[in-house]
């Protein structure tokens, strides 16, 4: 008698249906065959940042292990494929690949590991300690490239938020989930700025990204600029300048992805990233490395692709859900405002601030050139005589900056327009407005007083007599 007909032999009816079902899972086991095997490649060429594998399969966005020629495993990421062939980006070293190395896909799509054990602490593009500290275990994890959120379900931004810098809070106010572009050249301010808000705004986390710059700064913008205090809320991201190029990336995105962890539990984020540009530049050294060709000076269409993916993930939540303020620097190269980069921001932030390198040469810092800034939520934000008076000032600050050169070499007969007589006694007072040292806070409050003060404010002429207010005598 065969094993089959011994599972059916028995003296009663249950013995034999206990024998069917222990058959019938005996042959789904065997239906479901040997567990999935993982079919590896081999590394066919090297130039530059980028690899080409063939012989396996594996989607973008995947992972791959290149087997060294010391055993060492380099990681790798797929950023694209032609034919059989898969390009790939190491995140790593590639000191040790050697011709024909195995190539070995690995399952699963990049996460990051979120939960409270993040505040105070400060990681690197993959999620790494950088302070010396135990690696978070156990977290929750969140899909390194977030989820869209429908923009119907966004709350419109109707508050206001205090960032401590009286220029900001008066002249360019700021709402919460705003996004705002902190744009200038280099050595205008743009990290001092962004210091200064760290330090003043209120919020109940604050994730920085510092991504593609000075290793140096590192340290410096956890020790001087958040403190012991400001790091007890705060988690830093940081890739610095001799990353890779998906290092810097990745950097990018784990910051965004950590400040959506913290909205979704309903709480008020402030994102700043430092910056921008060094994201686009990645994106531009990876796409060229793979062949897509330059679009716009030098940077393929790629690179504007994915801004928008990246800025749109902050913002405001659901009903339910809390806030995400980004302030995220732009480079502008050689001051040029007509930058691809500069220009593509500009689009889709919710706002700039422009840093003036004449301010800054001048000794004016925070340097915002407040003629070429914009808030675009400031009408929600704003009631009537606020807006009132940013136009009363604006209208000042622009009849000096278009007469200033006659001003200066003494070419403007005072008496010779009202407007330019009230703008030029005004402007010592403007400076002193603008101008506030690093380690002094302002309130929203304090901010919109002293602008009134300064607008209203009698202006007299070496005669001692008093010249019309705003052009009316």
């Amino acid at each position: 008698m065969s094993k089959d007909t011994e599972l059916f032999a028995g003296p009663t009816p249950d013995r034999n249906l206990e024998r069917a079902l222990r058959l019938g899972a005996y042959v789904d086991r065997a239906l479901d065959g040997p567990p999935n095997l993982v079919v590896e490649g081999v590394l066919r060429r090297s130039v530059g940042l980028a690899l080409e594998a063939e012989g396996c399969h594996a989607a973008v966005g995947g992972r791959c292990d290149i087997v060294a020629e010391d055993n060492r495993r380099i990681e790798a990421e797929v950023v694209g494929f032609a034919g059989e062939r898969l390009y790939l980006m190491p995140t790593g070293d590639m000191r040790g690949i050697v011709p024909n190395a195995r190539v070995i896909p690995v399952a699963g799509v990049p996460g990051v590991t979120v939960g409270d054990e993040l505040l105070g602490r400060v990681f690197d593009g993959r999620g790494r300690p950088l302070d010396g500290g135990k690696p978070i275990k156990g977290g929750h994890t969140v899909p390194l490239f977030g989820k869209t959120i429908n923009p119907l379900e966004r709350r419109p931004i109707c508050e206001p938020l205090d960032v401590g810098i009286r220029s900001i809070n008066s002249l360019l106010p700021v709402g919460r989930g705003q996004r705002m572009g902190l744009f200038a050249g280099s050595g205008v301010g743009k990290s001092m700025l962004l210091g200064m808000m760290t330090r003043n705004t209120v919020a109940d986390v604050v994730v920085v990204g510092l991504i593609g710059e000075r290793g140096r700064e590192v340290k410096e913008f956890i020790e001087m600029t958040l403190g012991e205090e400001g790091m007890r809320r705060a988690v830093v991201i940081a890739t610095p300048a001799d990353d890779t190029p998906l290092m810097r990336m990745h950097g990018a995105w784990q910051s965004a992805a950590i400040a959506e962890y913290f909205r979704d539990r309903g709480k008020n984020v402030l994102l700043l990233m430092d910056s921008l540009t060094r994201f686009a530049q990645a994106q531009r050294e990876i796409a060229l490395a793979i062949g897509e060709p330059p679009a716009t000076k030098g940077y393929p269409p790629s690179v504007f692709a994915k801004l928008p993916q990246l800025v749109e993930r902050a913002g405001n939540g659901s009903k339910d859900q809390g806030s995400i303020t980004a302030f995220y620097t732009v480079l502008a190269e050689g001051d040029d405002q007509n930058d691809p980069i500069v220009d593509a921001a500009r689009a889709i932030l919710d706002g700039h601030i422009v840093l003036s390198r004449d301010l800054a040469d001048a000794g004016v810092y925070p340097a915002v050139d407040v003629e070429t800034s914009i808030s675009r939520a400031m009408p929600q934000i704003a009631n009537d005589e606020q807006q009132r008076l940013i136009s009363q000032f604006r209208q000042i600050y622009s009849i000096y900056q278009e007469h200033r050169d006659l001003i200066a070499v003494g070419a403007y007969q005072m008496g010779s327009d009202p407007r330019v007589d009230d703008a030029a006694a005004r402007w010592p007072k403007i400076i002193e407005f603008l101008r506030q040292p690093q380690e002094q806070k302002v309130s929203t409050g304090k901010s919109i007083t002293a602008l009134q003060a300064l607008l209203d404010a009698p202006i007299v002429d070496v005669n001692g007599d008093e010249i019309a207010t705003n052009g009316n005598a």
